[in-house]
């Protein structure tokens, strides 16, 4: 989102008293981009105003409600990012357990989820063995190419 955009929204915020927040989220399949503008309180004067910007990979934007916001993950952990657009199944189908949870075990070559592009299944391997930590993507969640799925720690 550009400067100009904020500034518009400041301003609509500045003008309507009836209004606490404004936030605009754009984007597709997981790559969007968020603006969120709030007053402190209720005042209507520029100071009690302030602007939160979220990448599509920030975390969201609890800073804003003033509740504590989540370190950046260790970085021993290994990635595992979607290679493809497409659609995220953790299960091999409707009912089946996840191949992967947190706290599983993964190894080298496992399948750890399915990614559907285009009506085909892609089966989605590990290439770090090691216990999953985080599962990032909830199931049938649109992914983008290079989004986050898991982060495994490779020294568990």
């Amino acid at each position: 989102m550009n400067l100009d955009i904020i500034a518009q929204l400041v301003k609509i915020l500045k003008e309507a008293p009836e209004l606490g927040a404004i936030e605009v989220r754009r984007g597709l399949f997981g790559a969007w981009s968020s603006v969120r503008v709030s007053k402190a309180g209720h005042s209507s004067n520029e100071a009690g105003q302030h602007v939160v910007l979220a990448s599509a990979h920030a975390p969201p934007l609890a800073a804003a409600a003033g509740a504590p916001v989540a370190a950046a993950p260790p970085s021993h952990l290994v990635e595992i990012k979607s290679p493809m657009v497409g659609t995220f199944y953790s299960a091999p189908e409707p009912g089946a357990e996840p191949y992967v949870k947190a706290g599983s075990r993964v190894a080298t070559g496992q399948v750890v989820c399915i990614i559907e592009a285009m009506k085909i299944m892609n089966e989605i391997e590990s290439e770090v063995a090691g216990v999953a930590r985080e599962v990032l993507v909830e199931n049938a969640q649109p992914v983008e190419f290079g989004q986050l799925l898991f982060r495994v720690d490779p020294h568990a």
